[in-house]
């Protein structure tokens, strides 16, 4: 993870992580939040879920941010969908908490495919993989130079 934009949209993946975390808390303890979530174990299941992704993503593989936008994009898209019909149509006027959760339902699929579009957009990625165990020696021309000193030096006796 070199890209400063890979580190941004993981903080962000990991506070709004955190955010779903104390909305399903709140719901299991039945305390009065300003959000509730749309199916509490299909929640708490996408939690483990998105923990999982992170780590993918963390290390760069496309399969968690397919996964993460999966989960997301079906567990938010459906309340999206119809919560922007009704905006449209406007055959009721939702209110204030309608559209809070809209909103972060919406940041809920935004992350998912900014994380993605980074993960594809990131050409060094494929290109110069990182292999720290032998990078050491084939990028590094200190220690090439200073081995053709030491093997101009080397004279062997043989008995």
């Amino acid at each position: 993870m070199r890209n400063f934009s890979t580190w941004l949209l993981a903080c962000f993946m990991v506070m709004y992580w955190v955010f779903r975390i104390i909305v399903a808390l709140m719901a299991q303890l039945h305390q009065e939040f300003f959000i509730t979530p749309l199916n509490e174990t299909m929640e708490i299941v996408l939690l483990f879920v998105v923990l999982v992704c992170l780590v993918l993503v963390v290390k760069r593989k496309i399969v968690g941010a397919l996964i993460y936008l999966l989960g997301y994009g079906m567990y938010f898209g459906s309340e999206v969908a119809t919560k922007l019909t009704t905006i449209i149509e406007d055959t009721s006027s939702l209110g204030l908490n309608e559209y809070t959760a809209l909103i972060i339902s919406l940041i809920g699929i935004i992350i998912p495919v900014a994380v993605l579009l980074d993960l594809l957009a990131d050409k060094n990625r494929k290109a110069h993989p990182k292999d720290k165990k032998t990078d050491w020696f084939y990028k590094n021309e200190q220690y090439d130079r200073q081995l053709d000193e030491r093997a101009d030096k080397n004279n062997y006796r043989t008995m």
